[in-house]
């Protein structure tokens, strides 16, 4: 508790002091045309405020954690990731670019740090064997293990990317499935994955005092790729890797809802949705942006509290 309120209160320091700055610096957000009519009023909102998540996060964390290779894999997956979302976000404004860095430059980052934990995981002997939720069965997937880890990553910092478009929608969603691998990470021992998480909580929190609808600040891809990347760390120390597909449902369904929108698009050229990731597709359909994020984070809680009732069986 204590980490989650260092960094909830570094977050709410961070922010009167990040977002005028931003603004200052003309980093606002740029909104697609394309996509729902009510969040033109949005563009030039300041953006790339995920730099308050990281610091509040960082000093939080370097405060709480001990030092050892679990603490040096959560760092790495969550400033690495951050560092790629950054530097998009940094190129989409000053270079006023619709894209920011390209796929391959965003896929060379993602391996790299992807990379580094997998060295990291070797040198802690970190296990290989990957369960099924809820029962003693699963398998060792040896030297393979360390590609599934690869596309972990890479797969939930995107999913968690996706997430992000509606106030608040990533911030208290996040928060959400944070709380609960903290909770495993505790029953589990793993206490440096428990700091980490802890401190994400407190600092998506502080920063949603800022982000709720009217938001005042959009984390950016900073934040997004940030989170993402600190989520998937965490699941990967926890063993609890295939159990992040039901506590982090609500990112997997953003990301599937792409995935189909793209295939069905391109095979049949028709839309499943109206727009994706299906969160705009609900706006579109007439819902208001609290009607989405309210009903998304309550999906969240339900499949956070499924996540550990089934982790229990373990």
């Amino acid at each position: 508790m204590m980490t989650v309120g260092v960094s909830f209160i570094l977050a709410v320091i961070l922010g009167p002091l990040c977002i005028p700055l931003l603004r200052r610096l003309k980093f606002g957000q740029q909104v697609r045309d394309d996509g729902p009519k009510a969040h033109l009023k949005k563009a030039g909102t300041p953006t790339m405020g995920g730099i308050i998540i990281l610091l509040a996060f960082t000093l939080a964390y370097l405060k709480f954690s001990v030092i050892n290779t679990d603490f040096y894999v959560l760092l790495v997956a969550t400033l690495g990731y951050g560092l790629i979302g950054f530097l998009d976000d940094y190129i989409k404004i000053v270079f006023r670019r619709s894209l920011g860095l390209t796929a391959m430059q965003k896929l060379f980052g993602q391996l790299f740090f992807a990379g580094i934990v997998c060295a990291l995981l070797i040198k802690m002997n970190h296990s290989t064997f990957v369960g099924i939720p809820g029962t003693s069965v699963g398998l060792d997937l040896g030297w393979f293990y360390y590609i599934f880890v690869v596309l972990m990553l890479m797969a939930i910092s995107n999913a968690v990317n996706f997430t992000d478009g509606v106030d608040g929608l990533l911030s208290g969603s996040s928060a959400i499935a944070f709380a609960a691998f903290a909770i495993i990470a505790l029953q589990t021992s793993e206490i440096s994955a428990a700091v980490c998480a802890a401190a994400m909580v407190g600092a998506v929190l502080g920063f949603l005092v800022f982000n709720a609808h009217p938001a005042k600040v959009f984390m950016g891809d900073t934040g997004s790729l940030g989170i993402g990347g600190a989520m998937a760390a965490v699941a990967i120390l926890t063993k609890t890797e295939l159990l992040f597909i039901i506590i982090g449902g609500v990112f997997v369904v953003e990301m599937l809802s792409v995935i189909i929108q793209v295939v069905s698009f391109k095979t049949r050229g028709k839309r499943v949705f109206k727009m994706s990731p299906i969160h705009h597709h609900f706006e579109l359909s007439g819902w208001s942006e609290w009607r989405v994020v309210i009903t998304f984070w309550a999906a969240g809680i339900v499949l956070a509290g499924l996540g550990l009732w089934i982790n229990k069986g373990l």
